[in-house]
């Protein structure tokens, strides 16, 4: 399929697992990807490879999304170097978990720096370089509406607040013909997260089909809100959590 072609995209934080599946599902289905990435250079170029082995361009740019000042530039660059942008993917986050009581304030800043400020500031960014037909994705979290276990309090409500973003971005762009959309994930086999962990068994049994979901299956998500089909799609989220909150 090549329902992309032509289009520019930025992926942030996507040197691995989902953003890094979201990276390589755009470009497979025609568009030209930049990446952000904060540590792994290694793996960023990675991910380049393989979107430059479909035939597309990719480029790689570190930028800490917990840092505005480098969130506002790697946007600008990546449309610098893309020769414009159609497509963001606010990806980046992080997510650690622990009781309220027990977290540092510095695990909420971060939290909130990256989940929400970085995904304000990469928006605030994007949108004077897109067009019609343009598109911000954000990638939130099937805990934004139902938090199932403990120690989860302030990353759902990191995620919840992009329903907010998402809902007040649609009304704003929808004028100039950008669509604005989230893609809920719930647990999906990562790094982060991996499948076999400490704590898979109890999230599989949260899920209707009884398994973890894969980066790909989100990015498939991803690519139809990216795609021509999904014009009349704005201000919601879709839910890829085997039915966690079903």
């Amino acid at each position: 399929m090549n329902e992309l072609t032509g289009k520019r995209a930025l992926v942030t934080g996507a040197s691995r697992g989902i953003g890094a599946a979201i990276a390589v599902t755009l470009a497979s289905q025609g568009a030209d990807v930049v990446i952000t990435y904060q540590s792994s250079e290694a793996a960023a170029n990675k991910v380049v490879s393989d979107i430059e082995a479909l035939g597309r361009r990719a480029f790689a740019i570190k930028a800490d999304s917990a840092d505005a000042t480098a969130v506002q530039q790697s946007v600008d660059e990546a449309a610098r170097l893309l020769g414009g942008l159609d497509i963001l993917v606010n990806n980046a986050g992080v997510g650690p978990a622990a009781l309220l009581e027990h977290m540092s304030l510095e695990q909420i800043d971060l939290l909130l720096n990256v989940n929400v400020r970085g995904v304000i500031v990469a928006s605030k960014a994007a949108i004077p370089h897109l067009g019609e037909g343009g598109r911000i994705i954000s990638i939130g979290s099937s805990a934004a509406e139902r938090v199932s276990v403990p120690g989860m309090s302030v990353y759902a409500a990191t995620k919840s607040a992009l329903l907010a973003l998402t809902r007040g971005l649609a009304r704003e762009l929808g004028p100039k013909g950008v669509t604005v959309n989230l893609v809920h994930p719930g647990s999906t086999d990562t790094d982060l997260n991996p499948a076999t962990g400490d704590f898979a068994d109890v999230q599989r049994a949260l899920t209707a089909l009884g398994r973890f979901g894969k980066p790909e299956d989100v990015a498939n998500a991803v690519a139809f809100l990216a795609s021509p089909a999904a014009q009349q799609i704005t201000g919601t989220g879709i839910v890829v959590d085997g039915g966690a909150n079903a």
